[in-house]
């Protein structure tokens, strides 16, 4: 078995945000196939007690705390070097020293870099097959962050997207492969980066339905006459608070003056002191922390996903169609999932769009959709399928990785979380 360098910008277990959905599919399908050496930060200190069950899966692990305070100071030194913010917060001398030294004793011949900064780590191994998998375009998203924002913050999230969209380029320039987690967003990449075309492609997540199943049996969490609206995700995220301030504020109040008993439900960990006072609003709950979000998923009359800034592919709308939910995105949401509007999926986006579909789906119609939305997840979105693309991308000598605009299998990406 030959081995592998695999660097994640975050400890990829438990698979419960969407990254590290993705994340750690990814290292259960290469340990099948290579001796992973994985390298990590844990930002939360709760996943340290995960360790164990990385280490099923790998060679080696070497995982370093992320203190995000004493990070975020310490990306300052960007604007001094100018180069960007999120390259020295995630600089840690301990991983480099930790690569360096795995690379020199090991017989590593590929590396798989998950997210952008942890490219800085092998810039300097050009002896290795180094494929870099972006997941999402991050320099978009700091550019989407800076329209919604006022200056000073507008300045440094622009700022931000210049200079991380430079380091993107230069990496995918330098490295020998670069995929992203959609063709959309791969598509929007070699427009942004148009140097790059060439060495961009990308590689789809998947969906587990075998877990995310409508025949999954568990109790109802809602209250008897409640008629549960649902969103799912990290609610430490500045897009998921977004999105749900934005639904309770200016979307849900006219639903309930139609429909009393409808309750919006925000489900997901780490919900921030603005998250946390929507549920002191008429119609909001706010839970926090769940053990498992099934039930909130297969309980609920329709699952929403109204955010209004997103990158890449969004876990939450596919999970609830994997558990035949009838969901209700925004573009930005159903941008780069591949399944058709109006068939699998509602897309809503302006205020009015939303209050018309959720009044149309209570009065019984779009009864086919749920059906058709799991048909969709099942035929399009295998794990071991999607990620089989990785590993014709490792196995190819260096600077040959071939990566085609348009025929990369159809793929795409879930989790639990994002």
């Amino acid at each position: 078995m030959q081995d592998l360098l695999y660097l994640v910008h975050r400890i990829p277990f438990p698979p419960n945000k969407g990254d590290k959905v993705r994340s750690f599919n990814m290292l259960r399908f290469l340990a099948q196939r290579y001796r992973v050496h994985l390298g990590a930060f844990v930002d939360d200190p709760a996943d340290w007690r995960y360790v164990d069950e990385l280490k099923q899966y790998c060679g080696e692990v070497h995982l370093e705390p992320l203190y995000r305070k004493r990070a975020t100071l310490k990306s300052a030194v960007g604007l001094l070097t100018g180069e960007a913010l999120t390259l020295p917060f995630y600089r840690n001398d301990n991983m480099q020293q930790w690569v360096d030294r795995v690379v020199r004793r090991q017989p590593i011949q590929r590396v798989l870099v998950f997210s952008s900064p942890m490219a800085q780590y092998v810039a300097k191994h050009t002896q290795l097959t180094r494929i870099a998998d972006f997941v999402d375009i991050d320099s978009d998203k700091w550019r989407q962050y800076a329209e919604s924002k006022r200056w000073p913050l507008s300045w440094v999230y622009r700022r931000e997207a210049d200079r991380l969209l430079a380091f993107e380029e230069n990496i995918t320039q330098r490295f020998d492969g670069t995929v992203f987690v959609s063709s959309i967003e791969a598509q929007h990449f070699r427009e942004m980066a148009p140097a790059c075309k060439a060495k961009v492609g990308y590689v789809n997540n998947g969906v587990d339905t075998e877990f995310f199943d409508p025949g999954f049996t568990c109790d109802n969490p809602y209250g008897v006459d409640e008629m549960p609206v649902v969103f799912t995700g990290a609610m430490d995220y500045w897009p998921n608070i977004d999105a749900v301030q934005w639904f309770a504020h200016d979307i849900l109040p006219a639903l309930r003056r139609r429909f009393p008993t409808l309750v919006f439900y925000i489900v997901g960990a780490r919900p921030t002191e603005a998250v946390t006072a929507l549920g002191q609003l008429p119609g909001v709950k706010v839970t926090g922390s769940v053990p498992d979000i099934r039930p909130y998923i297969a309980y609920a009359t329709l699952a929403v996903a109204p955010l209004r800034i997103a990158r890449g592919v969004q876990n939450k709308v596919l999970e609830a169609m994997a558990m035949a939910k009838l969901i209700i995105a925004s573009p930005q949401a159903a941008e780069g999932i591949e399944a058709t509007r109006g068939r699998d999926f509602l897309v809503a986006e302006q205020v009015t769009d939303y209050q018309r579909l959720i009044e149309s789906a209570l009065a019984g119609q779009f009864v086919d959709m749920p059906a058709a939305a799991r048909r969709c997840v099942q035929t399009n979105y295998d794990w071991f399928t999607n990620l089989a693309r990785f590993a014709e991308l490792l196995d190819v000598p260096v600077g040959n990785a071939a990566l085609p605009s348009t025929a990369a299998p159809a793929m795409y990406h879930s989790g639990r979380g994002g």
